[in-house]
């Protein structure tokens, strides 16, 4: 058991965020108390927090692509067809499980850095990405990646079936690349396994206007019009992006209880444009996620965060628009029920997946509003601690992973990447 003393504890309920001190007990991977008074057990490690450290729920990775970390500042300063067309899939042609396996587990340091106690994974070879996540201890959520050069309904059926209840850590969702990579014949078969399992279904979706065009073209549908034309929004899901929705989208996201993951950084980068953030907040529920590092370029939830609050003001002409306390919902909890993982609240008999925030730091002070500093000034050096399923692998500077150093990792990671890259 692991007892935090003196702590900050961000709790949310219907009337939005509030901080309590209090204390903060952790065991067998859960959380058992969360309030004034500790239990009687003796733990086995007490950390006293001094008022200064303020307990959140991990942040959660709604949407990213952990191992596109080899082609991070590769191809920037490009459209999102050519760099996907002619940068990214040539360059990726020359991966293997061990390659990603190798890069994965350097994106899982970065999140760890930073707070991040689960990631949303869209990615090949789930076998590499799975025993990445066991060495590391990152709680991974994978999501089915099949395109017409990739996979294959069957093939995404054995990956369902084999990674929930793989572990503690690892579980699978349905899911394809985009309407735009994927034939019709595919996706009907993926629908008829989101029915045969009532399992919900993610993609890139309305990322570009030319994707939402060139679908119009193809079948006189926007992406999710069609999308629930062929039967698969029939037990939810999420859309990934979710930049050009119309009204008549949202209503539809609505109706079929489909999540929009924002991605605020990947999306300006890319010129892709800039997500109706406040529309989505009021119509549907939402995650937050990075998008890969390779049109990111970090994996940084803070600054995920602060652009999904401040470019609606901007997009709108509304310094109103884009609530804080809703964005930071979205990035702790939002991205943990798109997942499948829950709200993972700081409450007891949650799943202990916690990051430690140090309020002292100069750029947290003074305190007027701890929920709107998150948002707006926090960044990755606030982060002192970060705990997935109760144990603490990352602790000011020192990572503690299962299976693997850090050291090793990033030595692995950089010899791949030279030869992948024939330096």
């Amino acid at each position: 058991m692991i007892r935090f003393t003196n702590a900050r504890l961000l709790k949310h309920s219907e009337n939005g965020f509030t901080v309590q001190n209090g204390v903060l007990e952790t065991e067998g991977g859960v959380i058992t108390v969360s309030g004034e008074i500790p239990s009687e057990n003796t733990p086995e490690r007490t950390i006293d927090l001094k008022g200064k450290g303020l307990i959140i729920p991990g942040f959660k990775n709604a949407h990213t692509h952990s191992a596109m970390t080899f082609l991070r500042s590769y191809a920037d300063d490009m459209p999102l067809d050519k760099w996907l067309t002619e940068q990214v899939f040539p360059m990726e042609a020359r991966l293997d499980g061990e390659y990603i396996r190798k890069f994965a587990r350097l994106a899982f340091l970065e999140y760890l850095r930073n707070g991040i106690t689960a990631c949303f994974d869209m990615y090949v070879e789930p076998d590499s990405m799975a025993k990445a996540a066991e060495e590391t201890g990152m709680r991974l959520v994978m999501c089915g990646t099949v395109n017409d050069f990739k996979d294959s309904p069957e093939l995404l059926e054995d990956f369902y079936l084999r990674f929930n209840g793989h572990s503690e850590l690892v579980s699978y969702k349905l899911g394809f690349h985009a309407e735009y990579t994927t034939s019709e014949k595919i996706l009907e078969g993926i629908a008829k396994l989101s029915q045969k399992y009532s399992a919900p279904v993610f993609t890139h979706c309305s990322e570009t206007e030319k994707e939402v065009s060139e679908c119009i073209g193809r079948h006189g549908l926007t992406p999710p019009a069609y999308f629930e034309k062929l039967g698969l929004l029939e037990h939810g899901g999420g859309f990934f992006h979710s930049v050009h929705v119309t009204d008549d989208d949202l209503e539809i996201m609505k109706k079929h209880n489909v999540y929009a993951v924002i991605n605020p950084s990947s999306n300006a980068k890319l010129a892709s444009g800039i997500a109706p953030v406040s529309r989505l907040l009021r119509t549907v529920r939402c995650g937050i996620g990075t998008d890969g590092p390779a049109s990111n370029n970090a994996l940084d939830m803070f600054r995920e965060m602060y652009l999904a609050a401040v470019l609606p003001k901007l997009d709108e002409k509304d310094a109103s628009a884009g609530s804080a306390e809703d964005i930071l919902y979205a990035a702790v909890s939002g991205g943990g029920e798109v997942m499948g993982l829950g709200g993972l609240s700081l409450e007891a008999g949650m799943s202990a997946d916690i990051a430690v925030i140090d309020l002292d730091s100069p750029n947290m002070l003074p305190e007027n509003n701890i929920p709107k500093n998150l948002v707006y000034s926090g960044n990755p050096s606030n982060i002192i601690m970060t705990m997935i399923n109760g144990k603490i692998l990352y602790e000011n500077g020192v990572y503690t992973l299962p299976g693997i150093s850090s050291e090793e990792i990033i030595s692995q990671a950089k010899a791949a990447a030279d030869k992948i890259f024939c330096r």
